[in-house]
């Protein structure tokens, strides 16, 4: 069953707004709570790109363990990531 904002046990945290390949950080705007050690998925265009578990959050370059929605946050991914992937929690 599919619900706006929400895919077969996800649910979308966020959305890439920007991405540093030299660092491999994406920059993240969060609509949902995000912590270190919780599980995501970036998606784009509906089709799934790869899955992480979240290392380290920053926040104006300070390392944080937590944020909440509303926050724009840089995350360290696994791959690149283009600007306009949605970003899911996995539950």
């Amino acid at each position: 069953m599919k619900r706006e904002g929400v895919i077969y046990g996800m649910f979308k945290i966020g959305k890439v707004t920007h991405y540093y390949d030299k660092i491999g950080v994406a920059i993240i705007e969060l609509i949902a709570d995000l912590a270190v050690g919780e599980k995501i998925k970036f998606v784009r265009g509906g089709e799934d790109l790869f899955e992480q578990t979240v290392d380290s959050i920053q926040v104006e370059h300070n390392k944080i363990d937590s944020a909440k929605s509303g926050s724009i946050i840089g995350l360290k991914v696994a791959q690149p990531v283009k600007e306009g992937a949605e970003v899911f929690k996995i539950s």
